[in-house]
C-alpha cells in the first residue's frame, strides 16, 4: 500500500488525489470495517495502559472531508477515551493570548486520543494567504509550532498529521452537493466559495508547511477524492502504527 509521507524529493502537487489502481471500492470498504474494529481494540488498551496519548491532526482545503473522516474512521472508538475539537476563527479571548494558547489546552492527556479538526496550522495558513502578518512573524510561527509538537512528542504523545488531498474539481463538486443535498445543505457557507478562489495561494502555503514542519513529525498526504479510500488509508495508518507500540493491559494490583 503506497503510504505517502511528504518529503523534499516530491512536490505535493504531483501526488494523485485518487486511489491507486487495483483498489476496489466494496472490498476496500470491507477492509476498513475490519480496521475500525482493530482501532477500537487498540484504543481500549491505550486508555487502560495510560502511558501515552495520541494526537490526530486533520488538515485540508474546505470540503476535503475532515468531518467525514471523524464520523467514519472513529465510529467504533469509545467516547470516554476520545475527544474531537474543531478550530475555527480565533475568538477575542484567543486573540488576547499567544496563538498556541487555544491549542495547547486541548493537547491529549495520557490514555486519550485527541482529534484536531483543523489545527494550529490554520494560524499559518490564513495569515499567510490574507497577508495578516509580516513574513518574519509567520516564520517564527513555524518555529513555535515545531517546538510545540516536539514538546508533545517528548511528553509521550504520538502525533499523526494527515493532509486530506482533494482536487480542485472534487472541491467544486462537493460545494455543488452542499447546495442541493438537504442532508449537507447546512454545511454550505458562502465564505467557503470565496476562500476557494485562493486555491493556489493555499497550496503554496501548504507546500511551505510540508517543507518546514516535517523533519521530526512528518505529514502524511491522504488521497481523498474518494471517501472510501480516504477512510481506509487513515484507519490502516493508525492501526499499523499503534500496533507497533506493543501496548498491554496493566496487571491487576
Amino acid at each position: 500500500m503506497p503510504f505517502i509521507i511528504y518529503n523534499n524529493m516530491s512536490k505535493y502537487l504531483s501526488i494523485s488525489t485518487k486511489a491507486p489502481e487495483g483498489f476496489e471500492k466494496e472490498k476496500t470498504k470491507e477492509k476498513t470495517e475490519d480496521l475500525i474494529l482493530k482501532l477500537r481494540d487498540l484504543q481500549a488498551v491505550l486508555f487502560a495502559e495510560s502511558k501515552r496519548s495520541v494526537l490526530i491532526i486533520l488538515q485540508g482545503i474546505d470540503a476535503s472531508g475532515k468531518d467525514g473522516t471523524v464520523k467514519h474512521v472513529f465510529t467504533g472508538v469509545n467516547p470516554m477515551g476520545c475527544n474531537v475539537h474543531s478550530f475555527k476563527a480565533p475568538t477575542l479571548e484567543d486573540s488576547s493570548h499567544d496563538f498556541l494558547y487555544r491549542v495547547h489546552s486541548y493537547a491529549p492527556a495520557k490514555g486519550m486520543i485527541e482529534i484536531f479538526n483543523r489545527s494550529h496550522y490554520e494560524d499559518i495558513l490564513v495569515p499567510s494567504v490574507h497577508k495578516l502578518l509580516s513574513e518574519s512573524k509567520i516564520k517564527k510561527r513555524y518555529d513555535y509550532i515545531n517546538s510545540f509538537e516536539h514538546l508533545l512528542k517528548d511528553s509521550g504523545t504520538i502525533i499523526f498529521k494527515f493532509y486530506l488531498h482533494i482536487s480542485k474539481e472534487e472541491q467544486t463538486e462537493r460545494f455543488k452537493e452542499r447546495k442541493t443535498n438537504p442532508e449537507k445543505e447546512w454545511k454550505y457557507q458562502p465564505e467557503d466559495i470565496a476562500e476557494s478562489k485562493h486555491w493556489d495561494d493555499y497550496m503554496e502555503v501548504y507546500e511551505d508547511i510540508f517543507d518546514k514542519c516535517s523533519q521530526e513529525i512528518p505529514w502524511t498526504i491522504v488521497p481523498a477524492d474518494q471517501n472510501w479510500y480516504r477512510n481506509y488509508f487513515i484507519a490502516k495508518t493508525l492501526v499499523e502504527t499503534l500496533k507497533e507500540l506493543n501496548m498491554k493491559y496493566p496487571e491487576r494490583g
